[in-house]
């Protein structure tokens, strides 16, 4: 599979993402499958147009991680931000990868947003890439995500 004709944004970053001032989820999705961290202020320091392209790499798991999204990343940070990704370890089991079970961080956010948890069910039918932005949304267990409610919505999980 090649890249997007376009940069893989949900309905809910295209606003929040500010024009890719901020890192969208397609892009942490890649990131995370390969081990590789990256700062804000490092993606900032990319131009625009290689900002987009790192958010066309495919996020399906059919096609397997597009082999140059790393090595793509590693020469923009070279030549742009005169820096390179940290590696970090991976998650072998990420709690978004299973259907069988409601991520604890999920329901926790869910509550702070005031709106009811994913039913099992709901949150069976959600495919990869939504239960991942779920998660990530997630993380952050004191307080309520801006995009967390907005992406519930779009995925057909509260009003």
């Amino acid at each position: 599979m090649g890249l997007y004709d376009t940069a893989r944004l949900f309905g809910f970053e295209v606003e929040s993402s500010d024009n890719l001032r901020f890192i969208p989820l397609a892009v942490h999705f890649n990131l995370d499958r390969f081990g590789l961290c990256i700062s804000l202020e490092q993606w900032q320091m990319l131009p625009y147009d290689n900002r987009v392209l790192l958010a066309r790499f495919p996020i399906e798991d059919e096609a397997g991680p597009e082999k140059n999204f790393d090595l793509a990343l590693e020469e923009m940070l070279k030549t742009h931000a005169d820096s390179a990704p940290e590696k970090v370890e991976g998650d072998t089991e990420p709690v978004w990868a299973h259907a069988d079970a409601v991520p604890e961080t999920v329901i926790r956010q869910s509550s702070l947003c005031g709106v009811s948890a994913p039913s099992l069910s709901k949150w069976a039918e959600l495919d990869r890439f939504q239960r991942y932005a779920l998660a990530k949304l997630s993380h952050n267990t004191d307080k309520a995500n801006h995009d967390f409610l907005p992406a519930m919505r779009e995925f057909g999980l509260t009003e």
